[in-house]
């Protein structure tokens, strides 16, 4: 993961190259909480599949980066 400060360092920084997934500080910091808000929770358990992708999708995250296997 890589952070940049504007999209046109993100293009500065590719040089040509095509570009992979990007999303804003404030989405990756939504992504962080959900995925991750619950973990010191003693009655935590792994999440399924189907639940981690709906964090994903309901964040707006979409896509082939996106899709978990």
């Amino acid at each position: 993961m890589l952070l940049f400060r504007s999209e046109e360092h993100v293009t500065r920084w590719l040089a040509g190259r095509t570009p992979g997934a990007t999303i804003s500080v404030g989405t990756l910091c939504d992504l962080a909480y959900a995925w991750w808000g619950d973990r010191l929770d003693p009655n935590w358990r792994p999440r399924s599949r189907d639940y981690s992708q709906a964090i994903l999708d309901g964040l707006g995250l979409t896509g082939p980066a996106w899709t978990l296997p």
